[in-house]
């Protein structure tokens, strides 16, 4: 297992390597970059992130900057007509982009392999500050999710194999579908109008993770605060991985279930509650445990966007949006590098995880 182990470590470094190279490519051939919002802004037409449109492809995110004529410096930048073309070159000095493409590759690579993401371009603060703020909402709504969504989830998806086609599993069947038809964020505008001061009642906050007299409550005030506001949140992300998991669940039992081997433990005497978690469960939750990691990182990444959106809630998926539309690179890449390696890690852990469910799993005798 060590070997395995190391293997992997070891196929992490191309894979991340992979990862940034091509987002980095991706971005040479974006519109827009910091540059122009920067003229922009100083021109007063910077009205929003994402409003902007067209601008010079890959010109202040692809090689240096060229020292011609006034012309050929200010072509590479629109609304850049009419500024000092040495207030331009400063300004990709400024921001990096006097070096070619693959210089600042390499420079990026090596600050990261260090975890030094640099500074914010439009935030006075550094990357890894900007991201150590945003962590504990993202934290909050990806792990409470996660927690809450398979341990419901699973007993559910067991009870409706094992009843499977009787009333309890055509009814939770029904409810558990049209929980994963409606998405997420039309369920948060829904639970918003009727229990946070829109039509109805107004018995949740609509706004922030914790209450503005939050520190100065008792503790235990204080964790009542805390879940008072993530209550909402939580039940809108969850409802469709809960039918996702649910239904995932029960389909894995239902095809242990049917197995000869179940079969072989029922005729040699073993209660129905032997043969299911002690043969059928390790067996069942292989499949589960395979798609954790797609789940965690979703949960605690891209799925809480538009969530962390309605509710007001600044975390890493809302900076990550934010700094995506404002061309903030620094914030782009380092939420991407720290993300791509918690997926691998993750993923890691998930099939390490395997050998624990069933040990007749052995990683070390594969080819990697």
């Amino acid at each position: 297992m060590a070997a395995y182990i190391l293997r992997r470590l070891l196929l992490m470094i191309p894979t991340i390597l992979g990862i940034m190279l091509v987002s980095f490519v991706i971005v040479q051939f974006a519109p827009g970059g910091p540059i122009e919002r920067v003229i922009a802004q100083l021109q007063g037409t910077d009205v929003s992130a994402t409003a902007r449109i067209g601008g010079g492809s890959g010109g202040e995110t692809g090689g240096g900057a060229q020292t011609g004529g006034t012309d050929s410096v200010q072509s590479k930048y629109r609304g850049a007509q009419g500024l000092d073309p040495e207030f331009i070159k400063e300004l990709e000095r400024q921001y990096g982009f006097d070096k070619p493409a693959h210089e600042r590759f390499l420079k990026m690579i090596s600050s990261y392999i260090r975890f030094d993401f640099g500074e914010s371009y439009f935030r006075d603060i550094a990357v890894i500050d900007l991201i150590v703020e945003k962590m504990p909402v993202s934290i909050s709504l990806g792990l409470w999710m996660m927690l809450i969504s398979y341990l419901i989830s699973i007993p559910l998806g067991i009870a409706k194999a094992v009843r499977d086609g009787s009333r309890f599993d055509t009814w939770t069947s029904a409810i558990v579908i049209v929980g994963y038809a409606i998405p997420g964020f039309l369920f948060a505008v829904l639970l918003i109008v009727l229990f946070a001061g829109g039509s109805f009642l107004d018995w949740f906050p609509l706004r922030g993770l914790v209450s503005d007299n939050w520190e100065s409550l008792p503790w235990y005030q204080k964790i009542t605060d805390y879940f008072w506001h993530l209550t909402l949140p939580i039940i809108s992300m969850a409802l469709g991985a809960f039918a996702t998991t649910t239904l995932l669940t029960k389909n894995s039992f239902l095809d242990e279930i049917r197995k000869q081997y179940v079969m072989t433990a029922r005729m040699k005497g073993l209660t129905e509650r032997q043969v299911l978690y002690g043969h059928v469960f390790r067996n069942a939750m292989l499949i589960i445990i395979a798609g954790f990691p797609g789940a965690f990182i979703s949960a605690f990444f891209a799925g809480s966007l538009l969530i962390e959106t309605i509710f007001s809630l600044d975390g890493l998926g809302l900076l990550s949006f934010e700094s995506i539309v404002n061309r903030d690179y620094p914030v782009v890449f380092a939420t991407l590098y720290i993300f791509s390696l918690m997926g691998l890690i993750v993923g890691l852990i998930s099939d390490l995880t395997y050998t624990w469910v069933d040990p007749r799993i052995d990683f070390e005798s594969r080819e990697v």
